[in-house]
């Protein structure tokens, strides 16, 4: 599978991290004890700033799940519209050059789903094959990178195309001063990412690396670690401590695993597009792994610019990884991301 292009897109609502802050210590004020651990606990994640789906102010307007929902399909679409369309636009295609989609997002529902008024919106062809993913948070950008070549293996002479969309604010508990919460509350943004693929029939010249292999792990018994509880209020974070030990106990094992099936050691690998976990999870990462301070420069970048983006976040690394520190042509990469399940995903790429 060749990588033609990465785009991404995000609401126009950004935000600093001490402007947000003061933001939530106004709300939590009068029901927190220590709006002081609040403010701890936003600038352990150490984020500078995100984007919001709504302007600020009115996230104190939306009454329930029902009115955070709509604001995540009408906003959610039009970010996955402009994502895809940049990316198609850096590629030189028209939306009826799309063969399939994938949209992959965790932060919201939609039936039909976004995919669907895509096609109505962008004027994808009435054939496009279409196929939504939920639950895979913050994996499902590797994930859904990894279904692009598991189909385009099979239509070699097809154009693909994976969109993520997370508008993580939309899912905050006003109510809810779980330390889990307050981590969430300072932590996820919101945006969309979007990869245009081909199988290697096309000859469209790519911005980005080929995929030479993919690679899913599930860990039995550890559904409780990562993800959301449904409730009456909406989607409730499940985040337990334990992610980054997860982190350490199985990354080394699976990458070793993954590459020495295809006859290679970490020594072959030249660049490392991460999930932007949080620094815990970005520490352990580097540890596990044996890296170099310089290997996950851009992971951190992206999480101080824009936060967590969940299932978008790996694939701004990606779009960063092209434009700003390309490898040289010839040598591997790794992208991989860990997520609710509890599982990782990894792609082998090809500069």
């Amino acid at each position: 599978m060749k990588i033609l292009s990465v785009a991404t897109a995000h609401p126009p609502h950004y935000h600093d991290q001490e402007t947000l802050l003061e933001a939530f210590q106004e709300v939590w004020g009068k029901e927190h004890h220590n709006t002081e651990r609040v403010a701890r606990l936003h600038r352990a994640v150490m984020v500078g700033g995100r984007h919001l789906a709504l302007p600020i102010e009115e996230y104190s307007q939306l009454n329930g799940f029902g009115d955070a929902n709509d604001a995540f399909i009408r906003v959610g679409t039009d970010v996955a519209e402009a994502a895809i369309q940049s990316a198609l636009d850096s590629a030189g295609l028209q939306p009826t050059d799309i063969d399939a989609i994938f949209f992959a997002s965790v932060t919201g529902i939609s039936a039909p789903s976004i995919d669907a008024r895509l096609v109505n919106r962008m004027g994808l062809r009435p054939d496009v094959k279409r196929t939504p993913i939920f639950g895979l948070g913050c994996v499902a950008g590797v994930a859904g990178t990894a279904r692009l070549y598991d189909y385009l293996r099979a239509w070699p002479d097809h154009v693909a195309v994976l969109v993520c969309v997370e508008l993580c604010s939309l899912t905050l508990q006003r109510q809810d001063l779980s330390i889990p919460n307050l981590i969430a509350s300072g932590l996820f943004g919101d945006g969309a990412a979007a990869v245009l693929a081909t199988g290697n029939n096309r000859k469209e010249p790519q911005a980005g690396p080929t995929v030479r292999a993919t690679r899913s792990r599930f860990y039995p018994g550890t559904e409780g670690v990562m993800g959301w509880s449904i409730q009456d209020s909406g989607f409730r974070i499940v985040l337990q401590a334990t992610v980054p030990q997860m982190v350490d106990d199985h990354i080394r094992e699976d990458v070793d695993r993954f590459l020495a099936d295809h006859d290679l050691t970490r020594a072959d690998i030249k660049s490392w597009v991460c999930h932007t976990g949080g620094p815990k999870v970005l520490h352990a990462f580097k540890s596990a792994l044996e890296l170099d301070e310089d290997a996950l420069a851009l992971t951190w970048k992206s999480l101080e610019d824009v936060g967590n983006l969940s299932s978008a976040s790996v694939l701004y690394v990606l779009r960063d990884t092209i434009a700003q520190r390309r490898p040289p042509a010839g040598t591997l990469g790794l992208m991989l991301a860990m997520g609710p399940g509890f599982c990782s995903e990894m792609v082998l790429l090809e500069w």
